[in-house]
C-alpha cells in the first residue's frame, strides 16, 4: 500500500461461472487475489486498509452454513478468516453495504478496479455514495479512484524465492510429462490421447490443474498456433506439436517441444526444425539482464529471416524481409512473454515508451515458431504442412539466464534417441 500512496485498496475474488443445469465450471481465485490473501473462496472481498487502527487487512467471506457445507465443501467462514489466513478483522459478505463506507470515510485515495464486473462496481459505488452523503459532517470521501492492478502487475514481475521453488517445481512437473509424451507418442493415436498423458502425469505429480488448455498439434494443426481441439489422429510421418504446462499453486509452466511421430525427422522437417532451434538459442543467449524484453525476439528474428532466404521460403533482399515484414508468412507472433501466475502474466512490456529492460527476477518465454501450412502456395511442396515451435522458461539473473525447462531434450539427435524406433 505505501507502493501505491496508501489509502484504502479493494478487491473482489474471482466469480463462480455456471456450465450447465447444476453444475459449475472449475474454480480458480483470482491471481491477484490470491496473490495477497491465499483465500481460496469465491464471493469474498478484501480491504486493505494500512492506516486503521481496527485492522488492516480485513476479509469479508461467506459465513459458515452447514446445510450448504454438505453439497458443496466446507467454508473458512469469520473465524477461519482470521485464524487461518491471518486477516485481522473479517465480516461475513452480506455486511460489505454496512462495513465498507466506514473503512472509506476520509481515505486520501481508493484503490479499486473500475470495469471489470457491473456488479462489483455497483458495492463500491454504493459505499462511495454513503461516504459523500456524510460530506457535511465533516467527513471526506477518497477524491481519487487508482487502479491497483497496475502495481500488482509489477510486483507479481519480480519473483521472490518462494514463486521461484513453485515455478521450478511446476517446471520440474511438466518437463517429465513432455518426455513421456516424447516416449509414447505412435502413429495412429489420437491427440487427445497424448493430451492424457501429459494431464495424468500433471495431477500425479501433485499439480491439480493446467497452467492453460493443451496445444497438441499433430501434422497441419501444427501450424495453427492456439490450436486446442485435440481430435485428430497423429499420422505416419507427420511431426506433433505439444504445447503444455502444468499449474502447481497458482504458478504455472509454458513449454513447447514438437517432434516426429514415428521417432525420425524427414529431410525437410529436419531443416525447419534445425532452423527454429538456432533460432530459440540465439534468442536464449539474448536473455541477460541490461537488454530490453524485444531483444530475444530480434535475435531469434535475425536468425529465421537468413533461413527462410537460404531455404528458398522468402526471396529479396533480406532489409526488405524485414522492412515489409514478409516473414510473417511463417512467423507471426513475437518470441516471449512474461511468465507466472498467469501464462501469459502481468507487466508492463514498455515503459515511457520503450521495451522494459530484464531484470534479475523476471520469468519470461522464449518461443519462435514456423508455421507452413499445407495450403501455402509460396514454399515448396517438401515444406508444406510443418509446424514447428520451440519453447523454453527462463530466469533472468545478474548473470547467463537460468531455463527452467531445459531437462526436455530438443537437440534433433536427443529426440530421435528418446523414442527410439521399433
Amino acid at each position: 500500500m505505501r507502493r501505491m500512496g496508501g489509502g484504502v485498496a479493494v478487491l473482489f475474488s474471482a466469480p463462480v461461472r455456471h456450465r450447465n443445469g447444476d453444475v459449475d465450471f472449475d474454480y480458480r481465485q483470482g491471481s491477484d487475489f490470491h496473490y495477497l490473501t491465499g483465500f481460496p473462496e469465491p464471493d469474498c472481498v478484501l480491504v486493505l486498509a494500512p492506516d486503521r487502527q481496527e485492522g488492516r487487512f480485513v476479509l469479508f467471506v461467506r459465513p459458515r452454513d452447514k446445510e450448504k457445507e454438505i453439497w458443496t465443501g466446507r467454508r473458512a467462514g469469520v473465524d477461519g478468516a482470521k485464524a487461518l489466513f491471518g486477516a485481522d478483522q473479517a465480516f461475513e459478505v452480506s455486511k460489505l453495504d454496512e462495513e465498507l463506507p466506514k473503512i472509506l470515510e476520509n481515505a486520501p485515495r481508493l484503490h479499486y478496479r473500475v470495469g471489470v464486473d457491473r456488479d462489483q462496481d455497483e458495492s463500491v459505488f454504493r459505499a462511495v455514495r454513503k461516504v459523500r452523503d456524510k460530506l457535511r459532517l465533516g467527513v471526506s470521501c477518497p477524491p481519487v479512484i487508482q487502479d491497483p492492478h497496475v502495481d500488482l502487475a509489477d510486483m507479481r514481475l519480480f519473483k521472490a524465492p518462494e514463486e521461484l521453488a513453485l515455478l521450478r517445481r511446476a517446471c520440474e512437473i511438466s518437463c517429465d510429462a513432455h518426455r513421456e509424451a516424447i516416449r509414447d507418442v505412435r502413429p495412429g493415436m489420437h491427440e487427445f490421447t497424448l493430451q492424457g498423458i501429459l494431464e495424468g502425469h500433471f495431477r500425479k505429480n501433485g499439480a491439480r490443474r493446467n497452467g492453460y488448455p493443451c496445444i497438441i498439434g499433430a501434422g497441419d494443426n501444427a501450424t495453427v498456433l492456439h490450436y486446442n481441439e485435440n481430435d485428430s489422429q497423429v499420422r505416419e510421418g507427420s511431426l506433433v506439436l505439444v504445447d503444455a504446462g502444468a499449474e502447481l499453486d497458482f504458478y504455472t509452466a509454458d513449454i513447447t517441444r514438437t517432434f516426429p511421430a514415428n521417432g525420425k525427422f524427414s529431410p525437410a522437417q529436419r531443416k525447419v526444425y534445425q532452423l527454429c532451434l538456432d533460432a530459440q538459442k540465439a534468442g536464449l543467449e539474448a536473455v541477460r539482464a541490461g537488454n530490453h524484453f524485444l531483444a530475444p525476439h530480434e535475435a531469434a528474428l535475425a536468425v529465421l529471416v537468413d533461413g527462410f532466404l537460404d531455404l528458398g521460403l522468402l526471396k529479396g533482399p533480406r532489409e526488405e524481409v524485414l522492412e515489409k515484414e514478409t516473414y510473417k508468412a511463417y512467423f507471426m507472433h513475437k518470441t516471449s512473454h512474461w511468465l507466472g501466475m498467469d501464462v501469459h502474466d502481468v507487466g508492463d512490456y514498455k515503459v515511457s515508451g520503450e521495451w522494459r529492460r530484464l531484470e534479475p527476477g523476471m520469468v519470461l518465454t522464449v518461443e519462435p515458431g514456423i508455421y507452413i501450412s499445407q495450403d501455402c502456395e509460396t514454399a515448396a511442396p517438401e515444406f508444406r504442412g510443418i509446424g514447428v515451435r520451440i519453447e523454453d522458461d527462463v530466469l533472468v539473473t545478474s548473470s547467463a539466464c537460468e531455463v527452467l525447462s531445459s531437462s526436455v531434450p530438443k537437440e534433433i539427435d536427443e529426440l530421435e534417441a528418446l523414442r527410439p524406433r521399433r
